[in-house]
């Protein structure tokens, strides 16, 4: 289950603190992110892992990497908030292969990654 978090306004995000499911992602993630694409004209946006990336089924996986590619050219900047290593490796790799700026945040720099989302400070 994705909970949408408070943020400064121009970025989008979502704590995933249940097992995610297709229905999540497709009722939740994607009705937010094309709105928030067609306010702002690119996808500043923070996910924050509250749970092992074992609680995310394959579908919903491929469905984000979709979603990155129908809008690969709005990326602008994506933090991605948790103590897992896979996840820090699995953003270091995306940031390579799609537009704009992935980084991976430690919990407890949560603040810091909002920061540099939405300003682009670190």
């Amino acid at each position: 289950m994705y909970q949408i978090l408070d943020l400064p306004p121009n970025m989008i995000g979502f704590k995933a603190a249940w097992k995610v499911t297709k229905k999540d992602f497709e009722e939740v993630v994607i009705p937010c992110v094309e709105r928030h694409v067609e306010k702002m004209g690119q996808i500043n946006y923070m996910l924050v892992l509250k749970r092992s990336v074992k609680n995310f089924s394959f579908f919903t996986w491929l469905k984000d990497v979709l979603l990155s590619v129908k809008h690969l050219t709005k990326w602008n900047r994506a933090a991605i908030v948790s103590d897992s290593q896979i996840v820090k490796i699995a953003t270091k790799i995306f940031s390579i292969l799609i537009p704009g700026e992935f980084r991976a945040f430690p919990h407890k720099e949560i603040n810091r990654a909002i920061t540099w989302v939405s300003k682009g400070i670190l």
